[in-house]
């Protein structure tokens, strides 16, 4: 017996972009579209009667924006809510961190490859975080100010120094750098599999979600 398909919501306030999303969703054996979203509140109604796998979410849209509709989806209060893949305009929204504060499992930008979008939901859908270590670098570099507080919070980092070991803070600040595991690996001259233990380890004893969370602990407690 085949796998399930991954179901798909598409939610952006572009009629032609949601149709390309959804002709590209569509063409793939593993996946299935189950609706279209052209703002943030439906995107909600939608996601809780349909249940979708992923919702594809764009930032800027009207009645109800996607920060705030991610939050609804996947934030705190969030109760087995799908995955949130964030893709937006890089240049022109501002709003990208926010997005991932408010429970985003990664972004890509608009401009990235069909090829790339679509590994992308297979990706988070699997329950793993994307931000790729390019996308990752230009966010750090665009929000750098916003990312890292003029005076952190102290206790909170002591904190999350004793917590970790010295090759685990080294690892914290290499995925806050945007360096992919494979980077990372060749950096400190260990495997991939080391690193990937590493990475675990690290969400397990700070208590985060994913490497989207751990990007952004580590700069606001100024550790990247």
């Amino acid at each position: 017996m085949s796998e399930m398909p991954i179901r798909v919501l598409v939610c952006d306030d572009q009629a032609l972009v949601r149709a390309g999303y959804a002709t590209i969703f569509a063409a793939q054996p593993d996946m299935q579209v189950v609706g279209e979203a052209d703002n943030g509140a439906t995107a909600v109604d939608l996601a809780r009667r349909l249940h979708p796998d992923v919702v594809v979410m764009d930032i800027r849209m009207p009645i109800l924006d996607g920060i705030e509709a991610t939050r609804r989806l996947a934030g705190p209060d969030a109760t087995a809510g799908p995955k949130i893949l964030v893709v937006t305009t890089f240049n022109v929204d501002s709003y990208v961190y926010e997005a991932l504060r408010a429970g985003a499992n990664g972004f890509l930008l608009k401009d990235a490859p069909p090829a790339e979008l679509v590994n992308g939901i297979r990706i988070v859908a699997r329950g793993e975080a994307l931000i790729a270590p390019a996308v990752t670098r230009r966010l750090i570099g665009h929000f750098a100010d916003r990312l890292r507080p003029a005076d952190p919070t102290s206790s909170e980092r002591e904190a999350i120094i004793a917590a970790l070991t010295a090759r685990e803070l080294e690892v914290l600040r290499r995925i806050a750098e945007g360096l992919s595991n494979a980077e990372i690996a060749a950096a400190l001259f260990i495997t991939p599999e080391t690193v990937k233990t590493y990475v675990s380890r690290i969400l397990a004893k700070l208590g985060l979600r994913d490497r989207v969370q751990a990007v952004v602990l580590a700069y606001r407690v100024n550790l990247g």
